[in-house]
């Protein structure tokens, strides 16, 4: 038999609330970076079948990408049921005896963010890699956390750098992020420069948001350990990271942000201290006093 569902808030008071966190906390520009990236998706899927056909309507090999971008509902079904596998079979699961603190973490996070499922979550092993991501498979969704990085919730460490990361990738589930059919929207448009990644940005600054709603000082402890890792964290100045977000500037670092899956680190940390204003997406922060 399988686990029960475990619920982090009463099921009826869920969707309201769920409906008003995403609204408040959804970085203004996402949903329009979402309307072009399935435009793209649309574009390149259309091109994908206009290739098909031709090649089978004069007898030749199709080009193996249009193959590829047609048969991403299968590729993208396989890969997500893969992973959730894989955790299930090597993961430590967290749960109320395996990890209790982290677990209660999950359900305050569920609870605050109006989600009544509390997705699965696990550690994995890192070795060295500072990492947590958030995914779905069918009606599931679960977390998993690189142990490296989950190390800095232990005793006389952070646990509120912790509570900010959990935070932040169940954000990630709160905002949609997770859903096959938004995926497989997306998808084709990955291969877009620039276009993929910069709604993939948006998304991260919506989950920074989920976080900092949960536990707001927690937020600079995991920015500096994103930086400098576990040991070094608490040497990190993050006021002064974040300075640098007006100051570093040139062509090669637009390039380098406009292509990042996530915002560069000193560009998020300017995000997380300044909450006047959504993160930038594309052009760097101007100094304000």
């Amino acid at each position: 038999m399988s686990e029960p569902i475990q619920y982090a808030s009463p099921p009826m008071e869920a969707p309201a609330h769920r409906k008003q966190m995403r609204s408040h906390l959804r970085h203004p520009l996402e949903n329009l970076c979402l309307v072009v990236v399935i435009l793209g998706s649309l574009l390149v899927w259309a091109i994908s079948t206009y290739e098909v056909v031709s090649a089978i309507i004069d007898r030749r090999q199709p080009d193996p990408y249009a193959v590829f971008f047609l048969a991403a509902p299968v590729i993208i079904y396989f890969i997500r049921g893969q992973l959730y596998a894989g955790l299930r079979l090597s993961g430590v699961k967290i749960s109320p005896t395996q990890y209790p603190e982290a677990h209660q973490m999950l359900l305050d996070a569920c609870a605050h963010y109006g989600l009544p499922k509390v997705p699965d979550a696990y550690v994995v092993l890192g070795n060295g890699r500072i990492n947590a991501a958030a995914s779905g498979h069918g009606f599931r969704r679960f977390i998993f956390v690189y142990s490296d990085l989950f190390e800095i919730g232990g005793q006389a460490r952070n646990p509120d750098a912790l509570r900010f990361i959990l935070g932040h990738e169940v954000g990630h589930i709160a905002a949609g992020h997770t859903s096959y059919w938004r995926i497989l929207a997306i998808s084709g448009s990955q291969w877009i420069p620039f276009v993929g990644s910069t709604l993939s940005r948006s998304q991260e600054y919506t989950a920074d948001n989920f976080g900092y709603s949960l536990v707001p000082h927690g937020s600079a402890g995991a920015m500096s350990t994103l930086a400098a890792g576990k040991y070094l964290n608490r040497t990190v100045d993050v006021n002064a990271l974040a300075d640098r977000a007006t100051t570093e500037k040139g062509f090669f670092v637009w390039v380098v942000n406009a292509l990042a899956s996530h915002p560069v680190l000193v560009w998020r940390s300017h995000a997380l201290r300044d909450r006047r204003r959504p993160g930038r997406l594309l052009w760097r922060p101007k100094h304000r006093p």
